[in-house]
């Protein structure tokens, strides 16, 4: 590698780094995290940043700089990785994700503790590939529970996790910060609906549910 390939590698990494500490900020400032529960991702090549366990993300600065190879190996930074760290890998290597965001947001956990699939009252569940599925309970920071996880998101790009939270991911962090914002709305959504009594939400078909995914994916500005 040449020391100019090096520069611009080293570049992207200090760019991505900051990316993901603003996104961890960004969980805890929007409410989907509590303290330093949740944690956040992103690959750069082979290299894989990750939030660092146990520290305030508004303590992470340059310095705190975490990274990872694929199969686990600390590369970057004296940090210990968050223990979530099974689960971040699993994503990566199973699918062509850039970006994963875990949270233990509110709705979401109260949901995955009710059923077995977020029921479909909301046609923004095309953005994750249909209706989030809820992994088994598995002991945090497990293989057992990046198994799980790894089941649950089947043709999805996001998940609910058993009595624990929520995992998404994304092709950018922006993206997997966007459709985990979207996941809890839609568990709050569902919560609020299927508490009125004496009513029953109505719910979209797999029809429906294919037609607005079909018109996300053109959702927004041409690039």
């Amino acid at each position: 590698m040449t020391h100019a390939t090096a520069g611009t590698a080293g570049e992207a990494l200090r760019q991505t780094w900051i990316e993901v500490v603003d996104t961890a900020r960004r969980t805890t400032a929007d409410g989907l995290v509590v303290g330093t529960s949740g944690n956040v991702s992103a690959r750069v090549g082979d290299i894989v940043l990750v939030t660092p366990s146990g520290i305030p993300y508004d303590r992470l600065g340059p310095e705190a700089i975490t990274g990872v190879t694929l199969d686990g190996r600390q590369v970057i930074g004296d940090l210990v990785p968050t223990s979530e760290l099974p689960m971040h890998l699993a994503v990566y290597r199973a699918t062509g994700a850039a970006a994963v965001v875990h949270t233990h947001a509110v709705h979401a956990t109260a949901v995955s503790t009710l059923v077995d699939e977020l029921p479909p009252v909301h046609y923004m569940a095309g953005i994750l590939g249909g209706p989030p599925r809820v992994a088994e309970y598995a002991l945090y920071g497990t293989g057992e529970l990046a198994a799980h996880m790894l089941h649950a998101l089947r043709g999805r790009t996001g998940c609910l996790l058993r009595n624990h939270g929520t995992l998404v991911h994304g092709d950018t962090l922006a993206q997997a910060y966007d459709r985990t914002a979207q996941l809890e709305w839609m568990c709050r959504v569902w919560l609020a609906a299927s508490a009125v009594p004496d009513r029953t939400p109505s719910l979209l078909t797999p029809a429906q549910l294919d037609a607005a995914a079909a018109k996300l994916r053109g959702y927004g500005q041409p690039d």
